[in-house]
């Protein structure tokens, strides 16, 4: 790639980073209010990079299936972060008429099939969306993220089995954060990369630094290029940290403060705004341009979902199929 046109999509890349930090910050701050933000917040902090270098990889037409720990990958999506916030406010303004919440987002209109706080749900649904793109002879892929926990999974390894026996355009993204919920990934996995699974099932696995951008978009884009040409699916294992609690209401007990004060000085906003400033890519003061613009989206966001009313109780059965 032409340096100037890295040097452009590290910056628009950046932009999506500090924006998905700057809008999950705030909601941490709502949930210290009583009353003010519905249901259980699972947040993304320290995860940026996973979510934005593999979609930087992807064209607007390809799908992605979610979990739990959605914002992220529907702000680098596309989604728009006034409706988003509204849906996670419960309001009708919000992507999903406030009827899903934080939880079980869905955002059609940027190809963000669905989330789901089911462990390993995402999967097997993210198989059918693959399915359906090959049956029509689409030229687009489906990604699917999940965690080190949901790997283990019943349903994540029939995805992948089903996936690699019919050669699905699926593209299975595991973000390892150390963490399933108050577990460590020594008690819960045998092996040392989730990435190795993939071998198993006749696909290519490979781990990636998920705190650099740079690296997730480069793995990416191959992962990508070899679902789409039909050589079914690939797994990528991002090695990466949950910053937060597995919600707004874990305040991280059993995290020893050296692990950290550890990964804090790998964040991967952190991170790449030092790489941009030594390769002269942007200036301090651009930098603060694109943190204030930022802000200023999130506040707005906040401002239309409170603006935004909650859903009238005799809709409550409208856009429900049997």
């Amino acid at each position: 790639m032409e340096p100037q046109a890295n040097a452009v999509r590290l910056k628009a890349m950046y932009e999506k980073m500090v924006l998905i930090r700057k809008f999950e910050e705030r909601i941490i701050e709502l949930a210290k209010e009583q009353g003010r933000i519905a249901g259980m917040q699972i947040l993304s902090n320290g995860q940026e990079a996973v979510a934005v270098g593999i979609i930087e990889a992807l064209s607007t037409e390809d799908v992605i299936v979610s979990n739990h720990r959605s914002h992220g990958h529907l702000l680098a999506k596309g989604a728009d972060p006034r409706y988003l916030m509204a849906e996670i406010m419960g309001k009708a303004g919000g992507v999903n008429k406030g009827k899903s919440g934080t939880l079980h987002l869905a955002v059609p209109e940027v190809n963000a099939l669905m989330t789901s706080t089911v462990v390993g749900a995402g999967p097997p649904l993210a198989a059918g969306a693959a399915f359906a793109q090959q049956y029509r002879d689409e030229p687009n892929i489906t990604v699917v993220f999940f965690g080190d926990g949901a790997a283990a999974e019943g349903s994540v390894h029939e995805a992948m089995n089903l996936a690699a026996l019919w050669k699905l355009p699926l593209l299975f993204v595991c973000e390892n954060n150390c963490w399933a919920g108050a577990q460590s990934y020594a008690q819960h996995c045998p092996i040392g990369d989730i990435a190795q699974r993939g071998i198993a099932y006749g696909m290519p696995g490979e781990y990636v630094d998920g705190n650099d951008v740079e690296k997730v978009y480069a793995l990416s884009v191959s992962m990508a290029d070899h679902c789409r040409n039909g050589k079914g699916p690939a797994l990528i294992e991002a090695k990466t940290y949950r910053m937060r609690g597995h919600g707004e209401n874990d305040h991280q007990h059993y995290v020893e403060k050296d692990e950290l004060d550890f990964w804090a000085k790998k964040c991967p906003v952190g991170s790449l705004r030092k790489k941009m400033i030594q390769d002269s890519i942007v200036t301090e003061d651009e930098l603060q341009t694109i943190e204030t613009n930022c802000m200023v989206m999130v506040e707005e966001a906040v401002a239309f979902a409170d603006k935004s009313p909650l859903p009238l109780a005799k809709e409550a059965l409208n856009d429900i199929w049997v």
